[in-house]
């Protein structure tokens, strides 16, 4: 058995969904890990664009089970609603294409209440960065242990009890915030309007992932954001609510880590943040905004500008540590085409001193100055490359010195958002 996972090696928007797409015809079963709806994923398939927020990449592919884990917090009225996207855009998702485990935590209107309000009564300084989808006020409530879970929807007993601790809970918060009381009433009757379209898809995914490993079937275990929005790993407060780091994958779905055999890291070939926190290698210059030009760099789920800088190599280095990641998939090479020169960060300075890696609070990630290495640019065009020969030489030129700074081997190159322009170096799913 082959189990390969996805994450990314920066702050996110690597385009994960895009190479997990094309890594999904070579898997059997494609499983999300952790995060909600936050996360955006875009694929151009044929020149259609499908835009994901919670539904596994590999929804697109026929013939797939794609799995939602217990990791994953669920906002249910988004989930059908994607559902019900993709049926317009020609893909019908039955409970053989989509398993939805019943021990997933779910995220409620109430959330996404606090979530907005806390963000809004910040000050720009404290301000997160929130999606406002409600994803970390759900977390809380999980690790609280008074989440509903989806196998409640189809309880009713158990839904008033939670409820009534959830109720308990909530009101404070939302009375120092200045919202209305919870009307507990009012949820349940919504929750159990959409329980049995919901529960349809639920089952034992656990089990059922077992099984398929126990048969050799090849799995893909796709994660949300980046290891540096990781909840311990990252650049914490201005992190996401989960843990992204490849571990998740066994705690979020339920299997073991031996089922794991492969780890790949995601990154752009430049940098690129959404949100508030840290950024040393941003660009505030007509460089950065050419690259958000180019790159089309607006997040998927909020429409909002990313950030955008040069490469950084220690921070995906530290990345790839603390994920044991074994190789990478290189993304958006074809943005930096047409550029004079490129700059890569090799190492930071703070305070006079030299540092490997990004430290640990927040002020001294503030303080942090890149040291640049500068690299020729390439005047040809990388778009569409679908094998190395394609590349100019000053673009594998600059790929192999990647690799050299991050410690890693480049697996795969993507050269455009279209899904088979891909150049492959190894097949993450093939041992040895």
């Amino acid at each position: 058995m082959a189990g390969v996972v996805v994450v990314g090696a920066q702050w996110g928007d690597e385009g994960k969904g895009k190479i997990v797409d094309w890594l999904s015809h070579r898997a059997d079963v494609i499983a999300r890990f952790q995060g909600g709806h936050n996360a955006g994923h875009t694929l151009v398939i044929d020149g259609q664009t499908y835009k994901l927020n919670l539904l596994p990449s590999g929804v697109v592919r026929g013939g797939k089970l794609s799995v939602i884990g217990n990791g994953v917090v669920v906002d249910p009225w988004q989930l059908l609603s994607e559902i019900d996207k993709m049926a317009e855009g020609g893909i019908t998702l039955t409970p053989d294409d989509l398993l939805l485990a019943e021990t997933a935590c779910l995220i409620l209107p109430w959330h996404k209440d606090l979530d907005g309000a806390r963000e809004g009564a910040a000050s720009d300084g404290a301000k997160i960065g929130t999606t406002k989808r409600g994803i970390g006020p759900a977390y809380e409530d999980k690790v609280g242990r008074r989440a509903i879970r989806v196998a409640d929807l189809a309880d009713e007993a158990a839904l008033d009890q939670k409820l009534e601790r959830l109720i308990a809970h909530h009101t404070p918060l939302r009375t120092g915030l200045g919202l209305e009381a919870p009307d507990a009433a009012a949820l349940k009757a919504q929750l159990l309007e959409i329980a049995p379209r919901v529960l349809a898809y639920a089952g034992p995914a656990w089990k059922i992932l077992g099984e398929s490993e126990k048969l050799g079937r090849r799995i893909l275990f796709e994660g949300a954001q980046g290891v540096m929005l990781d909840v311990d790993h990252g650049t914490y407060p201005f992190v996401t609510s989960s843990n992204v780091v490849s571990g998740q994958a066994a705690a979020g779905t339920g299997l073991g880590p031996r089922a794991v055999s492969y780890v790949l890291g995601l990154a752009k070939a430049y940098t690129t943040r959404v949100g508030a926190g840290p950024f040393p290698t941003e660009l505030f210059d007509k460089v950065g905004q050419g690259l958000g030009e180019r790159g089309h760099e607006f997040g998927t789920v909020t429409g909002r500008a990313r950030r955008c800088g040069w490469f950084d190599a220690v921070m995906v280095r530290q990345a790839c540590a603390v994920s044991g990641v074994d190789g990478l998939a290189l993304t958006k090479l074809d943005v930096l085409d047409g550029m004079s020169e490129i700059k890569v960060c090799t190492a930071y300075e703070i305070d006079g001193e030299m540092l490997d890696y990004l430290p640990a609070t927040a002020a001294a990630q503030a303080r942090v100055k890149p040291i640049y290495e500068t690299m020729p640019g390439w005047s040809g065009s990388t778009r569409g490359a679908r094998s190395w020969n394609d590349l100019p030489a000053e673009a594998v030129k600059y790929v192999r010195r990647l690799e050299e700074l991050v410690g890693k081997p480049c697996a795969l190159v993507s050269t455009s958002p279209e899904r088979e322009d891909v150049i492959l170096m190894r097949d993450p799913f093939e041992r040895g």
